[in-house]
């Protein structure tokens, strides 16, 4: 028996939401996103959402859905060059967008996962990213304090589940997915495989003390770049 199992994505997340929350969401352009739970997400209309997440997927794939329902009001990100509309809604003043470099965003999503509230990180010194942020000297090397992320909900996309919550995830899709769900005061999780025992612990990723519900994951995995070759290629 999955005691965190719920067959209804919608219901599941419907029932946790509110306006204006903060929603960190894995995944690496497309590779883990969490398909059912980010459409899901988009069918309860939620609106002025705060998203935390590495990119925003494309247009009309991954979180690049939200955007196009103008569900929105901010996102915290690394990197966005990949959805026009993401673009379009910042230049045109609609969306507020905080860029936290990579590194530092990993970061920050796994101190507020671990109860901390601020760090110190040479990245940034000097440019843009460290205006307004506190700096301090360490050993002689300039630092600024980012702060730590604790979402509100958090949205996971796993390849194996157990009875407890307990994830495992699968090659690429291990980027900003362990993290994310660190940083969720309530995290949502879709997985492909359910176990009806319990995970191996030296396989685990993700204990399940950090996950509160699971779903069954989409099953059709979006491709952000398709490059085929041609029959003449494949004939040769």
């Amino acid at each position: 028996m999955h005691l965190k199992y719920q067959d209804d994505a919608l219901a599941a997340l419907a029932s946790v939401v509110e306006d204006g929350m903060t929603i960190a969401v894995g995944g690496f352009g497309l590779s883990g996103n969490p398909t059912r739970l980010i459409h899901a997400l988009r069918d309860t209309g939620a609106k002025d959402l705060t998203i935390v997440s590495n990119n925003m997927g494309v247009d009309g794939k991954g979180l690049g859905i939200l955007l196009e329902n103008q569900q929105v009001s901010k996102v915290i990100a690394s990197y966005v060059g990949e959805n026009s509309l993401f673009a379009q809604q910042y230049l045109s003043g609609e969306l507020e967008v905080e860029f936290s470099p990579q590194g530092t965003l990993a970061e920050r999503l796994r101190a507020g996962g671990v109860g901390i509230p601020a760090f110190f990180t040479a990245t940034g010194v000097g440019t843009e990213i460290a205006e307004g942020k506190e700096e301090q000297v360490f050993n002689g090397q300039r630092a600024i304090m980012e702060k730590g992320i604790r979402a509100d909900i958090a949205l996971v996309k796993a390849h194996t589940a157990d009875t407890e919550g307990n994830l495992r995830y699968r090659k690429t899709a291990m980027n900003f997915n362990p993290l994310a769900a660190m940083s969720g005061q309530f995290t949502l999780a879709e997985a492909e495989h359910m176990l009806d025992d319990f995970m191996d612990p030296e396989l685990v990723h993700t204990p399940g003390i950090f996950v509160q519900a699971l779903v069954d994951a989409d099953p059709v995995k979006e491709i952000e770049n398709v490059t085929v070759r041609s029959l003449q290629e494949v004939a040769s």
